[in-house]
């Protein structure tokens, strides 16, 4: 048994062995290759789709911002038309009210006196007139003050004048404007 030679029998099965070895291995380089693709393909996918979605999703905050602003621009302009409707109603409210501070005005002034100038800054009034006596001035102070219309009534000056009479005075009465409570109540 000593002559049989086993060596080219080893070297053909160790060719078969590398032979196998390197199919198997040429195999799994690509299956891993091919599995390397798919992962790779895949993830662009979801790549791909979140981009898209991004994209959908930047056009639809696009729409929404605009909408916001046109909110915006409604809210201000609703705030404005408000604000214009609050002051047609005060001027409505007060219309009657000047009517009554002349109609008290005049029920307020005694007879021998005579308004020249009136003016009415906010809500302050400035008489400016003549009266036959200074009795006269006084009653029409009187007058004012028990009012509810008016308020403070300060006389300014009173200087003689002859032209219009032998105890004939000028005179510059200042006042306030008062709302009675059951007339604030109404506006």
């Amino acid at each position: 048994m000593s002559g049989i030679n086993l060596l080219p029998w080893r070297d053909e099965y160790r060719q078969e062995k590398k032979q196998e070895f390197l199919t198997v291995l040429g195999g799994v380089a690509l299956l891993a290759a091919f599995c390397a693709y798919l992962w790779i393909g895949s993830v662009q996918a979801a790549i791909d789709n979140q981009e898209q979605r991004n994209v959908m999703l930047e056009k639809e905050i696009s729409k929404l911002e605009t909408r916001v602003k046109e909110i915006r621009e409604l809210k201000k302009r609703r705030a404005e038309l408000l604000a214009r409707m609050k002051v047609i109603q005060g001027l409505q409210g007060e219309r009657p009210v000047i009517v009554r501070y002349f109609d008290e005005l005049v029920r307020s002034v005694p007879e021998g006196v005579y308004i020249k100038d009136l003016k009415r800054t906010g809500d302050s009034i400035v008489i400016q007139g003549v009266t036959e006596s200074n009795v006269r001035v006084s009653a029409l102070m009187r007058n004012i003050s028990a009012s509810p219309w008016f308020s403070a009534p300060n006389l300014k000056s009173v200087k003689a004048s002859p032209q219009f009479g032998e105890q004939a005075s000028e005179f510059k009465l200042t006042l306030k404007t008062s709302k009675p409570s059951d007339v604030e109540g109404e506006g």
